[in-house]
């Protein structure tokens, strides 16, 4: 059997020290294999968002491992996390985190910068990116001018623009109303279906959580229930 794509062994995080401290997981395994679209639940302080915030290589265990592909992420320095999330990792937030006063192509853009990419080639890969959530004619607005559902969709374009090995979803649809929920929920099923995206997507609506493969309910820092959906 492949190896998993990611896997966290014993992973523990612990905030403060002493009499202050908070520990936010408290020993978790977890695999993730390459395709996958797992739904990541949880009441607030759970874990969940430390966990994903691990998974991005926003955060370091403070005990226990994380293996992507295979490679000890504990192991790499700074600069080697942030070339992993820059080469490997699509980010897409409950708050869009658009500039406000930069177009929607701009906005695409941004990772491509990051990377050093041409003026020319990135050009293309936004607009590719913009065209693939249905966005084409809206590349020179500025989220002021989008809709919530719209700025979603760009924050999106920018999070696959870089062709990502894994869509981290924190809430993607937290802002939007119940149509608008179902347009992105869509995207992110496409993309793990048509181009085997790996998707690990952190929501609190069951209905949401309802287009993944698996759903992991986390409680009190642990992994309380982790199951496929019926039919998978």
């Amino acid at each position: 059997m492949n190896a998993p794509l990611i896997e966290l062994r014993a992973v523990t995080k612990t905030y403060g020290i002493g009499l202050a401290a908070m520990q936010a997981l408290r020993g978790i395994d977890l695999r993730i294999r390459q395709g996958e679209f797992v739904a990541v639940m949880g009441a607030s302080g759970s874990g969940k968002s430390t966990c994903m915030n691990i998974l991005g290589c926003l955060d370091t265990p403070t005990t226990g491992s994380y293996l992507f592909q295979g490679i000890e992420v504990g192991a790499l320095d700074r600069s080697q996390r942030a070339l992993l999330r820059r080469h490997y990792l699509g980010f897409i937030f409950q708050g869009f985190n658009l500039l406000n006063r930069t177009s929607a192509l701009e906005n695409v853009e941004l990772p491509l910068i990051y990377r050093g990419t041409a003026a020319a080639s990135r050009h293309r890969a936004a607009r590719r990116a913009l065209q693939v959530v249905g966005l084409s004619d809206w590349e020179n607005h500025t989220p002021g001018e989008l809709s919530g559902g719209q700025q979603q969709r760009v924050a999106i374009a920018r999070a696959i623009v870089t062709e990502p090995v894994v869509l981290l979803a924190d809430e993607p649809t937290g802002n939007l109303d119940s149509a608008r929920s179902i347009e992105i929920m869509e995207l992110l099923t496409s993309f793990n279906r048509d181009q085997g995206i790996t998707v690990i997507m952190v929501t609190h609506e069951a209905e949401m959580a309802a287009y993944a493969q698996r759903i992991v309910h986390f409680k009190d820092g642990l992994i309380a229930n982790d199951h496929a959906q019926e039919g998978e």
